[in-house]
């Protein structure tokens, strides 16, 4: 089954990624779980195709919500 996600380049709960969205102080390692605040909830249950991340660093700093696919690379 893992190799099925990574052909859909799926991003998992708990997986480890490295940001390099708009942000520029916050790029680095973090792991990835799907955004629960309230507009991505939202979005879900409309069928939304743009899934939404929350990234909890690796380390010290500041938790990201609300961050798009395309910020995000898996860590090989």
């Amino acid at each position: 089954m893992d190799g099925l996600f990574a052909e859909l380049d799926l991003v998992m709960p708990g997986d480890l990624v490295v940001y390099h969205g708009s942000i520029d102080i916050a790029h680095g390692l973090y792991t990835a779980e799907p955004c629960a605040c309230q507009r991505c909830v939202i979005g879900d249950r409309r069928g939304s195709n743009d899934p939404r991340y929350t990234l909890t660093p690796i380390g010290s700093g500041a938790r990201l919500h609300d961050v798009r696919r395309q910020s995000i690379d898996h860590l090989v």
